[in-house]
């Protein structure tokens, strides 16, 4: 083993990991990024806004158990982030609401990857591509590098003054999953890079990282059943946004959550149901105005049921309510259940006290014939459990205490979101440019500290 000196050992380039290294090359920091992957960006490929809560009332609302530190660390830093972006000669297009509470920006996230790539490079800083982290090297109780090895077995020391966790989450590993989401979790379609197995969250962990708690919840979205993901495009086309409009039964054929919320909130809640399926019903009416339009303004508009049934998913098409008792038998549904429970929450929505459970935002019936149903699963893009940080991004002990040299970014961390979601690409640009700003400071500290 050879060993190096930097200011700055990066462990993941995806969206905080090039974040972090392109924003301290900038600041004349050395740095070294390392990816296990063929490629940098990892999930953030597949993304196209940067949002979250306008405001900490806002965010206190829609994600009332997330670390207050840390949300309003993120609610604070966004709109510094977004001029990050564009500072780089990313177009990030003006703001928009993104679900029913938001407010966001649309941008090229490939052209934003491959621009941080591009700045690491050409300011000096190393990308080591197809590279595992075997773990990182702690003395006198400090963090102080990694040692590394190349897909040829070539085994390197790189020594930092400071290392950043950056590898997006553990989505990808079937036993973390298990242990920290659901005991179901690894049953859920990957909607996801399949890099992200929980390498930063192990590597943290064995050297002394507290993590969050275990109940924190997932980000995902429902899709439908049976259909495997063919392409990265898959994520977002075949995820069912529009359930905040439709209605969702378990196989009960029951409604079990205010589908209203939001679609990433609902699919948490399907994970809980039997199976952990159930059966997405839609009108005419959500279907012209949810199915086929777009979930945000300038996304493009994907026929959800056209290509489920394309793809072979668990589909029907029924021309008026009394034919939805007529679902097939292998799928496993009573459909005179299903029948009369979108009658009686139509009933439940057309007077009285509306239907329950309540519906917060769209309160219409689903009376407008033919009913579009799709049976529904619940894919993981990331955990919300992960390693703790502060709002500093530096990680902390099991004794409540930072790891002195450790740092992380991105969906390796926990505790900002419970049960509730906010933008994780907001969050991997915020703390990934905070990161960078914390190595910078303890480089002018040892080089004051040398002089």
């Amino acid at each position: 083993m050879h060993k190096e000196d930097v200011d700055l050992l990066i462990i993941g380039a995806g969206m905080a990991g090039l974040t972090a290294g392109a924003r301290a090359v900038r600041d004349g920091l050395t740095v070294v990024i390392v990816e296990i992957g063929k490629d940098v960006g990892g999930s953030a490929r597949f993304a196209g806004y940067a949002w979250t809560a306008p405001s900490h009332e806002v965010m206190d609302q829609h994600n009332p158990g997330g670390e207050s530190t840390l949300k309003y660390a993120l609610v604070d830093r966004f709109a510094d982030g977004i001029s990050w972006i564009r500072s780089l000669g990313v177009e990030a297009k003006d703001a928009q609401r993104v679900l029913s509470f938001g407010r966001g920006h649309q941008f090229d996230t490939n052209h934003y990857v491959e621009t941080c790539r591009r700045v690491v490079i050409e300011n000096g800083g190393e990308l080591l591509l197809e590279t595992e982290t075997e773990g990182l090297v702690v003395e006198d109780g400090a963090v102080v590098g990694a040692d590394l090895t190349a897909a040829d077995g070539t085994r390197r020391r790189v020594r930092a003054g400071t290392t950043l966790i950056a590898t997006g989450g553990f989505q990808g590993d079937l036993a973390l999953r298990t242990a920290h989401v659901h005991p179901q979790a690894d049953r859920m379609p990957l909607r996801s890079n399949p890099h992200s197995r929980g390498a930063g969250y192990r590597l943290a962990a064995r050297a002394g990282a507290a993590t969050s708690r275990g109940d924190a919840g997932f980000y995902g979205h429902l899709v439908p059943s049976g259909i495997p993901f063919a392409d990265p495009a898959d994520f977002v086309d075949m995820s069912l946004y529009y359930s905040e409009h439709a209605v969702l039964l378990n196989l009960r054929g029951e409604r079990f959550v205010d589908e209203t919320l939001g679609d990433h909130l609902t699919t948490m809640a399907l994970q809980e149901q039997p199976e952990g399926r159930g059966l997405l019903i839609a009108d005419a009416r959500v279907f012209r105005d949810w199915i086929v339009g777009s979930y945000v303004e300038g996304a493009v508009a994907v026929d959800k049921f056209a290509l489920a049934s394309k793809r072979g998913g668990r589909i029907g098409l029924a021309e008026d309510l009394d034919e939805l008792a007529w679902l097939p038998e292998e799928w496993g549904y009573d459909g005179e259940r299903v029948r009369d429970a979108v009658k009686l929450f139509n009933e439940q929505a057309e007077g009285g006290p509306g239907p329950t459970p309540g519906r917060a935002l769209d309160r219409l019936p689903l009376d407008q014939p033919p009913y579009y149903v799709i049976e529904a699963v619940p894919a993981i893009t990331f955990p919300f459990h992960g390693v703790l940080i502060d709002d500093r991004a530096r990680v902390l002990g099991t004794d409540g205490r930072r790891l002195r040299g450790l740092l992380a970014a991105g969906s390796d961390t926990g505790g900002l979101w419970h049960r509730a979601y906010a933008g994780g690409i907001a969050s991997a640009l915020v703390f990934g440019l905070t990161a960078a700003d914390t190595a910078a400071d303890a480089a002018a500290k040892n080089v004051r500290e040398d002089v």
